[in-house]
């Protein structure tokens, strides 16, 4: 009998340490939320990138796409190296300055906006000096924007005008920016979608096929025109 008793007190006493060592479900639902919280945490917003990012490769873009464009388009009726490299360097001056100049306006307009609206706030007495001193470094810079927009315009350019600066022959030449100009894409293409996490190969397609048509409408189109007598 004694023995009996004995090993049913054993039985229960080793059920009671199984059941300690066992997690407890809320403590593990805890833990699912804490690692899930500290998941959420890890997450980084790519859309703070946006507008710089938006500027700078817009601004590469633009200079290489349209000093190429121009550059094919003097070259479909004009076969000399000289004319076709004064062309590429008059778009790289002017397309700059008006990268400049539309950023900087646009920018200022932004600046103008939200300072203005500093000021109401203050007037209102809804922002805190901390606060206030916080939002006045964060206020867009025009100059910084059109200096940042001409430079990265003008990096762009320099591609298709290296390119054709050293090719004499006319259709070598020719090959030589398109081939330049389409790896020079892919290059700020990738930039673009690595930086921004956007999918590699769509951004890749996106810019190389409009970076082509670009390139081929203004050739076809002046070549056109280059047989009508004005």
């Amino acid at each position: 009998m004694e023995t009996t008793i004995q090993a049913q007190e054993n039985h229960k006493t080793l059920k009671e340490k199984s059941t300690e060592m066992m997690p407890n479900k809320n403590d593990l639902e805890g833990q699912v939320v804490i690692e899930e919280d500290a998941k959420e945490v890890e997450v980084v917003d790519y859309a703070k990138r946006a507008q710089w990012l938006r500027a700078t490769i817009l601004g590469a873009n633009d200079g290489l796409l349209s000093t190429a464009s121009l550059m094919m388009g003097v070259g479909a009726v004009r076969k000399d190296a000289k004319t076709m490299i004064l062309t590429g360097i008059a778009g790289l001056v002017a397309g700059a300055c008006s990268m400049a100049i539309g950023e900087f306006v646009s920018v200022y307009s932004q600046y103008d906006i939200e300072n203005s609206q500093l000021k109401r706030q203050i007037k209102a007495g809804g922002v805190a000096k901390v606060e206030l001193e916080a939002r006045r470094k964060h206020l867009p810079n025009p100059f910084k924007a059109a200096l940042a927009s001409a430079f990265a315009f003008a990096v762009g350019a320099l591609v298709p005008l290296l390119a054709a600066g050293f090719v004499r022959a006319y259709l070598v030449r020719l090959g030589v920016v398109v081939g330049a100009v389409s790896l020079a894409l892919l290059v700020f293409g990738s930039v673009g979608a690595v930086l921004g996490r956007a999918p590699l190969v769509k951004s890749l397609l996106r810019v190389l096929i409009g970076g082509w048509l670009a390139m081929g409408i203004t050739f076809g189109i002046t070549k056109s025109i280059g047989f009508v007598e004005l």
